[in-house]
């Protein structure tokens, strides 16, 4: 059997499950072959350079286990081989945090956010962190700036802290524990956060992919707007004159406006279209006061 068609026979095998994507993967083959090629020990992106070697009886048994595993305990696959990628960078990621999949680090990447910052940029605030992944990036794509990184779950800190050491940005990342901004250390240039948005019937109707990450990290009350409300009227307080704050809403725009329906948003477009996240001044939050 060649690698490809162990892939394509994997692929087989998830589709018919009718297991659930969205943690990295969209579809069955992509997943097929992220949980083949991290099993055999072969980079993610060789995939075309080694579709016709063949693989050994006993490494294929290997691989059927994993994606047995796979499919009998409906975890997303990165919680299997504990790495998730995020813009081209390695994450370490357990059960004790989200899955990183925030398009927010799309707009790290294409430098969307850039044009609201200056070179007066200092400190950007990294809220619900979750394993540190958007933090990371932005101390990446901003050498200059300092990093704060807040959640409220010391088990996902403890996560965050495995990617910061990792990619050897101790100096410039500092971890805090605590419930929204309260252990904040502003004022900030630039508040990125990506909360627990998910309203409660969304919750009730998540595949069993997502109810294996910790709930702390996605319920976001009957609206998904419990933690948001708490966090636009607080914000002000912790930017700068010029300061903005990226928020990710995810599929919640509707509840989103309905909350705030006078709130000047500016929405960012990513890959998955024009109304999963936005950009707030300060003065456009101190309006709701």
């Amino acid at each position: 059997m060649t690698l490809l068609e162990l892939i394509e026979a994997q692929a087989a095998r998830l589709h018919e499950a009718g297991v659930s994507f969205g943690h990295g993967t969209t579809n069955a083959f992509d997943e097929s072959a992220w949980l083949v090629m991290w099993k055999l020990g072969l980079p993610l992106d060789a995939l075309d350079e080694h579709e016709n070697d063949p693989v050994e009886p006993e490494r294929v048994a290997e691989v059927q286990a994993l994606v047995s595993q796979r499919i009998d305990s409906r975890q997303p696959a990165a919680y299997l081989t504990r790495e998730a990628w995020l813009q081209g960078v390695p994450f370490y990621v357990d059960e004790r945090a989200i899955v990183p999949r925030s398009f927010i680090a799309e707009l790290i990447a294409d430098a969307t956010i850039d044009a609201w910052l200056s070179d007066q940029t200092a400190r950007v605030l990294d809220l619900c962190t979750g394993n540190g992944s958007l933090a990371v990036l932005a101390a990446m794509a901003w050498p200059e700036v300092a990093v704060d990184a807040i959640d409220l779950s010391e088990d996902a800190l403890a996560v965050a802290r495995i990617n910061v050491d990792r990619h050897q940005l101790g100096d410039r990342i500092h971890l805090l524990q605590g419930d929204g901004l309260a252990p904040a250390q502003g004022p900030y240039d630039l508040i990125l956060c990506n909360p627990p948005y998910v309203n409660s019937a969304s919750m009730a109707a998540l595949p069993a992919e997502y109810q294996a990450e910790p709930v702390l990290a996605l319920a976001g009350g009957d609206d998904g707007m419990d933690f948001v409300r708490t966090l636009l009227a607080q914000a002000p307080a912790q930017l700068t004159e010029h300061g903005v704050l990226v928020l990710e809403i995810g599929n919640e725009r509707d509840f989103f406006e309905a909350a705030f329906p006078r709130l000047e948003a500016a929405w960012l477009s990513t890959s998955a279209g024009d109304d999963q996240v936005l950009l707030l001044t300060r003065d456009a939050l101190k309006g709701l006061a």
